[in-house]
């Protein structure tokens, strides 16, 4: 199993599937490859589950186990995140690969002002995308950001804990959700008692946990996370429908009041075939930004605000990104335009603003070096 597992991983992979009745097969560029001829047996994956689960009271139970999350490492392979889950009356194990070391922004080409969104000294900030489209990666690397740039205490709240920090200009503490606290919403609420400067939370999913957030904000802290939207407007739009009717108006303000700023995400196929080339939307909350989140009426006009902002302030659409790519051959036409919130910007090709980042290469350039950067950051990470 380990060799399979050693081999997937030289190969790029990002996540790895080991399931009763089929092969071992990897996610590599995006594809779902198979990595073995011999179908796994339900024995077999059940004692590569046993294998997994890291403590005995687990696998005590482990005919119980219905889905089941951890983190796994195994000496010269790397670490792993896990999910196990039961289908058909049989395991099915499903390993996102992390890396050991610690992604930077450059590293994952992202644009270039997004260092800017952590450098207060309060706010909320959300990194946004759809499953396997790098959050846990660009997470890690703002991280790494504050930690080789700050002095300050940095509390994460993860479950499974995924990329390991060492404590460099920073003191960094990460706490595993069921291992070193019972769940989110009591690490948060421990956290704030923790003199903590900046706090970071794998993943927001319900009212209870945005209203701490948004306390923990409002009582002076820097506070990162990340969330399923595809986008920043259908961010903003998510999290106020969280909470009840009765209470959005309220949510709208404290999030308007709050907010630091979004980065949303996606991974592309490159033109040249050699992997995936990240795009990216990011929006800083300037003063006339917040009155739009504060106004469910006006939400329509973020993007063009976006848009307009890009020599200021440094902030960019997924259209402008993608036509940057899109004039840098790193990316298809047919991509750009399947991709594009509006297709006709494409078919039109303007231009990017002044403030946009401009390609760093061409297809055989500093893009081949950002994928293979990202394969060695799990850019898979969700």
């Amino acid at each position: 199993m380990e060799k399979i597992i050693k081999a997937a991983v030289d190969r790029g992979a990002t996540d790895i599937h080991i399931k009763a009745g089929d092969v071992f097969r990897a996610r590599i560029d995006g594809k779902l490859i198979p990595l073995t001829k011999q179908a796994l047996t339900p024995d077999q994956t059940k004692a590569i589950a046993l294998k997994i689960i890291p403590n005995e009271a687990d696998r005590a139970r482990i005919d119980q186990i219905r889905d089941y999350d951890c983190s796994w490492g195994a000496g010269g392979i790397g670490r792993f995140r896990a999910n196990i889950l039961k289908q058909r009356s049989s395991f099915m194990i499903v390993l996102r690969v992390i890396p050991f070391e610690v992604p930077t922004l450059t590293q994952l080409d992202l644009p270039e002002g997004v260092s800017e969104i952590v450098s207060a000294d309060r706010g909320l900030v959300l990194v946004t995308g759809g499953t396997s489209s790098g959050k846990s990666s660009t997470l890690a690397a703002l991280i790494n950001h504050i930690n080789t740039t700050a002095r300050k205490h940095i509390v994460t709240l993860e479950h499974p804990i995924e990329f390991l920090h060492r404590d460099l200009n920073c003191s960094v503490t990460q706490r595993e959700v069921g291992v070193d606290t019972e769940s989110f919403s009591l690490g948060l609420r421990a956290a704030l008692r923790q003199d903590p400067d900046v706090i970071v939370i794998g993943e927001m999913y319900d009212a209870e946990m945005v209203d701490r957030v948004l306390y923990g904000v409002e009582t002076g802290h820097l506070i990162l996370t990340t969330l399923d939207s595809p986008d920043v407007e259908s961010a903003i739009t998510r999290m106020v429908m969280m909470f009840p009717a009765d209470e959005q108006q309220v949510a709208r303000h404290r999030l308007a009041g709050s907010l630091r700023g979004i980065l949303s995400q996606r991974l592309l196929p490159r033109a040249d075939e050699t992997g995936r080339a990240v795009v990216a939307e990011m929006m800083l909350v300037t003063p006339e930004i917040r009155e739009i989140i504060a106004n469910a009426d006006r939400l329509g006009e973020l993007r063009d605000h976006m848009e307009a902002g890009a020599a200021e302030h440094g902030l960019q659409t997924f259209d402008q990104h993608l036509m940057e790519l899109l004039d840098g051959g790193i990316i298809t036409r047919d991509v750009a335009l399947a991709a594009a919130t509006d297709p006709d910007s494409i078919t039109v090709r303007k231009r990017p603003g002044k403030g946009v980042r401009a390609p760093k290469g061409s297809a055989g350039g500093a893009g081949e070096k950002s994928e293979s950067a990202r394969k060695g950051a799990g850019a898979g990470a969700s």
